[in-house]
Parts: C-alpha cells; structure tokens; sequence
C-alpha cells in the first residue's frame, strides 16, 4: 500500500469526526514517528513531509555512508554497498536520503498504526468535546430525546454529541418521548475515563434564571436585573428582580400583560408556580414581599442569627406558610433568614381555641395533616377560612373540607 493510498484510507476518520485536514495531518505525524521509533529505536533521522492540501505524505530517512565492514550499524547508518545500490557513485561520509514506503514497516505495524489513529481521534474529539462543554456550563442548551431509561433520558445535539439528563435534574412532571426537544442548563461535564458525559438539569435555579434572559428582553439587555432566584422544581418558585431605571417596573415588566411573557417560563418548567419580587436592601420590606400573597403585621429580625419573628393575623398565617410550606420555606432562601411564623389575633379566641389534634376520633389523621401543611392546626384557624380557597390550597375534596367545618362549628356551637 502506498503512502498516499493509506492516507485516503485514514481521511475516513476526518469525514466521520469532522476533523479538519491540518488537525488530522498533525495527529497522522504523531502516529508514524511513534511507529518509527517503535520498528528503527528513534525517529531523529527520519523528516516526515505532509501536505494537508493534497491529503499525501512522504517518509525519508537520513543515513551517513559507512565502510561494508563496520558489522556495528546503528539506525543513522548505512554500508557503501547499500547506498549504492541507492545511486552508484556515492562514498563514504555522505549522507543518503531514502524514501521509506509505509509497506516497508509490516502488515502488523500497518494495523497497529490504524489503530493508534483511532485511539488519538478519539482522544483529539473527547478533549475538543470537554472544552466546548466546559465553555457552556450554565447556559441553556436543546437537544433531542435519543433514549429514555428509568434513572436517566439520553438527549442528542444537532452534532451528535450525547448529553445525559438524569432523573433527578428532571422536573417532577416531566415526561420525555423518543424525538422530543428538551431544554435545560448544561450543569456539568464530568470525565468518565477518558469521555466526557455532559450533564443537563431542568430543575437548576440557574435554568429559571436564564429562561427569564431568554423570555424578557428588558433582562437579556441588562435593564432589569436578576438579583436571587429559589425553587421548588415543578412546584413553586420566587425570583427576586431589581432595576437602576426607576421608570422600569420590574415586576411588571418580567410577568407582561396578564401574565403574557411568564406564560412561556411557567409552561417549561411544568406549570411551576413563579412569585416575581421587587428586591430591596431593606431586609424587613424585602421578607414582607417575599411572603407575599400574606399580609405581614410586623417583623422581629435578629441580624445575629439571621432569624425573623413574623407577626401574622390568624387569616394570614396559612397564606404565609403556604401549600406544603413551599411559601415560607422559599421566602426564608430568598431571603436568607430563617423565618418563625406568631399568630396575632384575639386573645379571647385563642384561650377558646382548640387544637386539631384534638378532633382526631372524629377527623382522620391525614386529613388533619393537610390543614398542617398550609398552618392551619386549630379548629378557628380553619373556621375563618374560605372553602373554595382551603379546597385550592389543599389535597382535599370541599365535601370533606365542609363536614370537618360541621363537626368543628359543633365544638363553638356555631
């Protein structure tokens, strides 16, 4: 096999990796000086010239001319009788150049060359594949659904690089079909051996976060600022936003008419529920707003602990804690400061108060927990509230929410 011919044979790779000419000429110099220092000991005299236009490559060996009876030949040497038989009128002292053809190596080192061409692709595109990667982290990114197993989705990109989205990075009401577009944030890329698996998250802070660079214009052209972004995946979430333009309402500007440009954001992350919050330095306005849709009272901040006393009225406690206490639980990390709910309210009611837990031959105990969830551990804290809004908030049927009312308005006789 000629030179040329084998370099053809090689440029497969090229076609299949989409590597350029230069880049695999310079891996193929690679590959045949370690074969040569392989079969000859060293490939010091030996000049590989390679042309990345026409794709072919020459191997010439350099020898000094030595007497036919020096028996101790090293590699840059070469007896009088060889060299000319190379061309007849050379002599002792000069230097012989010769061309090694790459059927002079051996069928085995042919095959062992073809091999550790392969081997140096691949390492060349998982180093290239890595880098690349590497630059995205923490940007959106699309690929297709290729397969979907129990703990993990595999995704494709438009150039055929494997991205892993495992189960926990996956919104809890996500599900994937075979040839789906999926979006989310590259999180990470580990090395796996000596491949890169690319990691993508859907449930990642940083996903919202750039969705709304994507989704808001206003925020894409630093206008409106993202200052602190929580979530609890496919639940809820709150984004605190801020702006140097006060003639730039925030808010107003991320959510968009009716809620017009957070649709989009909402509908992505599973109907995932989004507070937007005007952020403020001052700590006490921003945990007022943070507890939104709840009504503060007052609040007691201890800068030392980084703890806050929060005063409610009765009918805003349950508003403040929230559907599983996803509202007071995201309004602490958005805020930084671990928040302790006390009820405000009358103080002849409350002495007549009477625990849930009390009623518990009467209401079965999930039932009880579920007004726990939402703050609601006594019979008027229940009594006060709307049943259209308890049967939103909680997992309960309002025919069950209106006879555990029976039976707690029996206890006052209301």
């Amino acid at each position: 096999m000629e030179n040329l011919a084998l370099i053809d044979s090689f440029s497969e790779f090229k076609d299949d990796k989409l590597i350029d000419r230069v880049t695999l000429m310079a891996i193929l110099e690679d590959v045949f000086r370690n074969a040569l220092k392989k079969k000859f000991g060293s490939d010091d005299n030996f000049d590989i010239i390679i042309n990345p236009d026409k794709g072919d490559m020459e191997i010439w060996r350099r020898r000094v001319i030595v007497a036919d009876d020096d028996l101790d030949l090293e590699n840059e040497e070469i007896t009088l009788t060889e060299a000319r038989k190379i061309e007849p009128d050379f002599e002792i002292g000069e230097e012989v150049s010769e061309e090694v053809k790459l059927i002079d190596l051996g069928r085995r080192a042919i095959l062992a060359l073809r091999q550790n061409l392969i081997s140096k692709i691949h390492e060349h595109d998982n180093t290239n594949l890595y880098k690349q990667f590497k630059d995205l982290i923490g940007e959106i990114y699309t690929a297709e659904v290729h397969h979907v197993r129990p703990r993990v989705v595999i995704l494709i990109d438009d150039e055929g690089n494997e991205i892993v989205l495992p189960k926990e990075k996956q919104i809890p009401s996500d599900f994937f079909r075979k040839g789906d577009n999926v979006r989310g944030i590259i999180e990470n890329v580990e090395l796996k051996g000596n491949k890169p698996q690319i990691i993508m998250s859907r449930t990642s802070e940083k996903f919202l976060e750039k969705l709304f660079e994507q989704e808001i214009p206003e925020v894409f052209d630093g206008l409106i600022m993202v200052k602190k972004v929580v979530r609890i995946p496919g639940e809820k979430a709150k984004v605190a936003v801020d702006s140097y333009d006060d003639r730039i309402d925030p808010v107003g500007a991320c959510v968009g008419m009716k809620g017009s440009r957070i649709h989009g954001i909402v509908r992505e992350l599973g109907n995932e529920n989004i507070d937007v919050i005007n952020y403020t330095s001052n700590i006490q306005l921003f945990i007022t707003r943070a507890l939104s849709p709840a009504k503060v009272s007052s609040i007691k901040i201890n800068e030392e602990t980084k703890r806050a006393e929060v005063f409610l009225k009765l009918e805003e406690v349950s508003k403040a804690i929230g559907r599983g206490g996803h509202n007071i639980k995201l309004a602490g990390l958005l805020t930084g400061y671990e928040l302790d709910v006390i009820r405000e309210g009358n103080i002849a009611e409350e002495e007549d108060d009477v625990e849930l837990t009390e009623f518990s031959d009467e209401i079965d105990g999930w039932i009880i927990d579920e007004f726990a969830k939402i703050g609601l551990d006594t019979a008027r804290s229940i009594l006060k509230q709307d049943v259209e809004d308890l049967v939103r908030r909680t997992d309960l049927e309002e025919e069950t929410i209106l006879d555990v009312m029976r039976i707690l308005k029996e206890e006052f006789n209301t």
